[in-house]
């Protein structure tokens, strides 16, 4: 059996401080692929992944959900590992993933709340909304995940469909309030609710480094609570 491909997924807007910092440290021996969904960056990232020869997919709507609809048409590896250019995601930690995902798993996520591992990144708020998220998911989904909304991850590519998270109807309460969000909470829910073969590794997430933090706080989490709700009936 030949060894599976893998795609280093990397959403980037304005990012160009982490990827100075971070990308020179991800060997091209790790993964077959590296792709930069860019949020039309005005701040060189674009230009710097052209210089180090990346894919580039520039999106045409801005938002975490996009850059996948947009970006996954172009995802060549088997596997794709989701990984954030800003410093909360360890380079180091890449190779970890893939062996984990080689010995059989659906999807691996690199937990912030998985002894050892701590953020460094996280504050009170934010501790307790991934908390407070990751339990409503274990509950009411069946679930057991310590951080089921992380991006850092690694799953087979071909689940992006199969769980339909191309289709807009998994995302319907962002029109409620006017936003767009990732993808990460409705991955953990249906891949909990198909009992897919989920593990998880202790990481480590560092502070962010340069850029700001994108995510529509309030609007964002109503979207994800909502989520969570809606999927009691739907999506089976």
């Amino acid at each position: 059996m030949s060894k599976p491909t893998v795609t280093l997924f990397v959403p980037a807007r304005n990012e160009i401080d982490g990827m100075r910092v971070v990308m020179p440290k991800v060997k091209p021996e790790w993964v077959d692929q590296v792709l930069i969904a860019d949020g039309q960056s005005t701040d060189g990232t674009q230009e710097y992944a052209k210089e180090h020869g990346y894919d580039l997919m520039v999106q045409s709507r801005l938002g975490g959900r996009n850059a996948f609809e947009e970006g996954f048409k172009i995802v060549k590896g088997d596997i794709v590992i989701t990984f954030s250019p800003n410093g909360k995601s360890v380079p180091e930690l890449i190779p970890k993933l893939i062996e984990k995902m080689n010995e059989g798993y659906d999807m691996v996520i690199v937990s912030r709340y998985l002894p050892p591992a701590k953020s460094a990144d996280d504050h009170l708020i934010s501790r307790f909304a991934n908390w407070f998220f990751t339990t409503a998911i274990n509950v009411l989904h069946g679930g057991h995940y310590t951080d089921a909304m992380v991006l850092f991850r690694a799953y087979h590519t071909r689940l992006y469909r199969e769980l339909d998270l191309d289709k807009d109807a998994g995302f319907a309460p962002e029109k409620l309030f006017g936003t767009v969000v990732g993808i990460e909470p409705l991955l953990s829910i249906r891949a909990a609710k198909r009992k897919l073969k989920v593990a998880e590794i202790a990481g480590d997430e560092p502070a962010r480094i340069g850029g700001s933090n994108k995510f529509p706080k309030i609007s964002g989490g109503l979207v994800y609570f909502l989520q969570v709700i809606r999927e009691l009936w739907h999506w089976k």
